[in-house]
């Protein structure tokens, strides 16, 4: 076999000491410390080797819009108005422009899969979601993009919306998502999600319980509807900040149901803290769900960007590092081993919430990974270590050259 490229002196985690990587058309030919072969080299340097970094909850479409709204209260519903009124105007070329520049820097940043939602209703139309199935289609060489066609203002009050999200299905879109909490019948939205996820064999995902007060919450629903159906392992919710309201006992309890009907969580933290506790005064709540604690009583849970420079979210780079970092720092959590969980949920946890079949690397899989300037995932997350280059199916994807100083030794 004729190999095209070895790493050199990757970090391998769970490997003794320093491992070497060869591609061949695109695949993983072996891995071994010091192989043997005269193909072209990458040395990397003793630096962490990854599969690389999953975002499992983004808004491209929406992505950069804060310059056409007003932002007076910075509540949940103001950033849901502002954002109605600013996708009325969207073209498909806006769509498109704005979402590449989103979908570049995080390829930078060392991601290279992702579910991004899409907005489909009256007031959108299929502009967006037409804008990013092209992006899908043009980046595909360096990240795999998801699109979940979702209902952001509700479904039985918006008439159309099921239709045009039943089309969006049968033309590209890989899942559906729903939004309860801005739905009148929020019982009624979550059964017709779900009954559009089975009409085409798809997973379903829901923006859920965005709020600090733990009563009506419209995950037991959620909880029952999946059981009921026999959805285990194709379910997932986004933010559920109530469950960061709850007392521990309620808290254990929520999340052994999750974990028995095998429904994943994603926390969003940049945004939890931005949108959440408006109200209070003092010794304002984080009310950002603690996925460390889920993960202990056997959930998937992972994190991710959710929005970028818009609304919902005035701020961003779309790195998972980052975000991995800021979620440590909410959830005070410093040690090692807990700090690598963390980089699990941006990972690990992240590519089988995706359902990826082949994400770990391994003689024979595709030789997609990513390298970072770290020594393990702790590593990586405590110092927000920045990726440093990535390849996709044996093809080299990105490259961030290593800052230098410009005086005395180091400029040598």
């Amino acid at each position: 076999m004729a190999i095209d490229l070895v790493i050199r002196n990757a970090f391998f985690p769970g490997s003794d000491g320093l491992t070497d990587i060869a591609f061949a058309n695109g695949r993983i030919a072996a891995m071994a410390p010091r192989f043997v072969c005269d193909a072209p080299e990458y040395d990397a340097g003793g630096r962490l080797v990854s599969g690389g970094l999953i975002e499992t909850h983004i808004h491209l479409d929406k992505a950069g819009i804060v310059g056409r709204c007003a932002l007076c209260t910075g509540t949940l519903a103001e950033a849901v108005s502002e954002t109605s009124k600013a996708k009325a105007a969207f073209t498909e070329e806006d769509v498109y422009a704005r979402a590449a520049g989103i979908v570049e820097q995080a390829i930078l940043n060392g991601t290279n899969r992702l579910r991004t939602f899409v907005e489909i209703d009256g007031r959108a139309g299929f502009r967006s979601f037409d804008a990013i199935k092209r992006l899908r289609a043009d980046y595909a060489a360096a990240i795999d993009i998801e699109i979940c066609a979702f209902a952001q203002e509700g479904l039985t009050n918006d008439p159309g919306t099921e239709e045009m999200l039943d089309r969006a299905l049968a033309s590209g879109a890989d899942l559906v998502g729903g939004c309860p909490y801005t739905d009148p019948r929020p019982d009624d939205h979550i059964r017709r999600i779900f009954d559009l996820g089975e009409r085409y064999g798809v997973p379903v995902d829901f923006h859920l319980d965005f709020d600090l007060d733990p009563a009506g919450s419209n995950l037991p629903l959620v909880i029952a509807e999946t059981l009921a159906r026999g959805y285990q392992g194709r379910v997932s919710v986004g933010h559920v900040t109530k469950l960061s309201a709850l007392p521990p006992e309620a808290f254990e309890a929520v999340g052994r149901s999750l974990a028995q009907a095998g429904i994943a969580v994603t926390v969003l933290p940049a945004t939890d803290l931005f949108l959440t506790a408006r109200a209070t005064t003092y010794l304002v709540p984080r009310g950002v769900t603690p996925a460390h604690r889920l993960a202990e009583l056997g959930v998937l849970t992972t994190i991710s960007t959710n929005n970028v420079l818009n609304p919902f979210t005035p701020f961003g780079d779309v790195s998972l590092i980052r975000m991995a970092n800021l979620y440590a720092n909410v959830a005070q959590i410093g040690t090692g081993n807990a700090l690598e969980a963390v980089f699990g949920m941006i990972t690990i946890n992240a590519a089988r919430l995706l359902g990826l079949k082949q994400y770990a690397l391994e003689v024979g899989g595709p030789a997609t990974l990513v390298l970072f300037d770290a020594v393990s995932g702790a590593d990586a997350v405590a110092r927000l270590s920045p990726a440093v280059t990535g390849w996709k199916d044996g093809r080299q994807t990105f490259l961030r050259p290593a800052p230098r100083l410009l005086f005395g030794q180091s400029a040598l």
